[in-house]
């Protein structure tokens, strides 16, 4: 990721601002990750003093909530095997995860993983996040994936949050 695609935010202490930063931060750490094979600790340090609200070439960086960032990069490492293995089973046509592009799949492992394990947080919020983050990497087709793929995730793990 280049530093114009970081994300800017003028009203960066709101916190539904520092939430989807924190979500956009988290998901871009997962693709470094997973290109770089850089360990968790030095993605976490890299990014909370290198990216997380700096300026970088005269752009503000958005402030990010800083615990949501740790627990969801944190999470999906530790929760890894569980979190492709529902991917594996939502992607159709049997499509396995480890073809899909890095920023698809960093997108769609952060969701699962709220969906899976943050049911704080509202199903539809969840999805709504992500794909408002890939909209901001992938083109329309890989957006409307995302829905896709945590709206059925969504529908079996958290069936309670689409009743009535």
């Amino acid at each position: 990721m280049t530093a114009d695609e970081k994300p800017t935010a003028k009203s960066a202490g709101h916190k539904p601002v520092r939430k989807s930063a924190a979500r956009l931060n988290a998901v871009q750490a997962l693709y470094q990750m997973d290109l770089a094979a850089t360990p968790l600790s030095e993605i976490l340090a890299q990014f909370e003093s290198h990216w997380i609200g700096q300026e970088i070439e005269g752009d503000e960086i958005a402030s990010a909530d800083l615990n949501l960032f740790r627990d969801i990069v944190g999470g999906v490492v530790r929760e890894q095997r569980s979190v492709d293995t529902l991917l594996d089973a939502a992607l159709v046509n049997g499509w396995p995860l480890k073809r899909i592009e890095a920023v698809l799949r960093a997108t769609l492992r952060a969701g699962t993983y709220e969906l899976s394990e943050r049911p704080d947080v509202p199903a539809r919020v969840v999805i709504a996040e992500y794909v408002n983050v890939a909209a901001a990497f992938l083109d329309r087709e890989e957006t409307g994936m995302v829905n896709a793929v945590l709206d059925g995730i969504a529908r079996e793990k958290r069936p309670a949050d689409f009743a009535g």
